[in-house]
């Protein structure tokens, strides 16, 4: 067990793990550490806590100081810097007729280096860019393209729940959604329901998958044949995962049929056998697997 404590660089970015050292180090504690970036300015989110030494990523690197008042204007002069370079990186963008977005620039604390991040169709020769602003910044310069995703987490913005987006404030990390786990929720599959601001499918439907996946271990499908507790047989119109409740459409003595509603419980049926693919067009298909993310891990976070 090593003792370690928990570092951020930007808003809802990934923990890095630090060594507290000689240092008191408490939660909300700013500090400046060493990267594979150079040194860095960040805020302390996890205090100093026991962590098993397989889950640490080796050499595990000290805490160089708790930052002074002169870290912390130092860091406040850099955010006005990056807002500077991005503008000189617009105009530069625009010279080189460069067919990228720029999304954010950012300086390493100890000015060692500036990034530039973006986004493109394509793969974009920004060779003579970088030469540019070089020139400019007389620094080393990166350029790098980050996905749609990234985007989104960087500028932030309001979901379709009223509330500011969850890779902006909370999430650290990104985790891999898929149009099953949309069809394991009974939602509507109309790409513009189940998609985030950033075009991709929201993140928040990992959330409740696993509760889904639990719940409907327990729940007929849609025209499944069950038997009711009065020992009617009858056919599966609708279920209500969340309340477990199942509409069948019973066959009376009369030869009549009527709709009634019954606890999941209390019907006999067969276990829940694999759901159906939803009857969708292929282009229809196609148009949901494009929200799904392939561009794999962020890119805004160092390894």
């Amino acid at each position: 067990m090593t003792k370690v404590i928990g570092v951020r660089f930007r808003r809802a970015g990934k923990i890095y793990f630090f060594a507290p050292g000689k240092y008191k180090v408490r939660t909300g504690d700013k500090v400046i550490v060493e990267t594979a970036r150079g040194v860095e300015f960040g805020s302390v989110v996890t205090g100093p806590k026991e962590v098993e030494d397989e889950k640490i990523m080796q050499p595990l690197k000290q805490v160089i100081r708790i930052a002074t008042a002169d870290d912390v204007r130092r860091e406040e002069k850099n955010r006005e810097k990056e807002k500077e370079a991005f503008g000189i990186c617009l105009e530069k963008i625009r010279k080189h007729g460069l067919e990228m977005k720029l999304i954010d620039a950012e300086y390493t604390f100890d000015n060692n280096k500036v990034l530039f991040y973006f986004t493109a169709d394509g793969r974009i020769d920004f060779r003579e860019l970088v030469k540019d602003l070089a020139s400019v910044f007389r620094t080393r310069i990166e350029l790098r393209q980050i996905g749609v995703r990234d985007e989104t987490k960087i500028r932030g913005g309001i979901g379709i729940c009223g509330r500011e987006l969850c890779c902006h404030t909370y999430l650290s990390e990104f985790a891999p959604v898929s149009i099953k786990m949309a069809k394991e929720q009974n939602l509507s599959l109309n790409p513009s329901k189940i998609s985030g601001v950033c075009g991709r499918l929201m993140c928040c439907l990992t959330n409740e998958e696993q509760i889904y996946e639990e719940l409907n271990r327990h729940l007929p499908s849609a025209g499944d044949h069950v038997t009711t507790p009065e020992g009617l047989k009858g056919d599966v119109q609708a279920v209500n995962i969340l309340r477990q409740m199942v509409k069948v459409v019973v066959a009376l003595d009369n030869d009549e049929k009527e709709i009634r509603e019954y606890k999941a419980s209390e019907l006999k049926f067969k276990p829940r056998r694999r759901k159906k693919d939803m009857k969708i067009s292929k282009e229809e298909m196609a148009e949901l697997k494009n929200l799904e993310e392939k561009n794999g891990a962020s890119k805004l976070d160092d390894e």
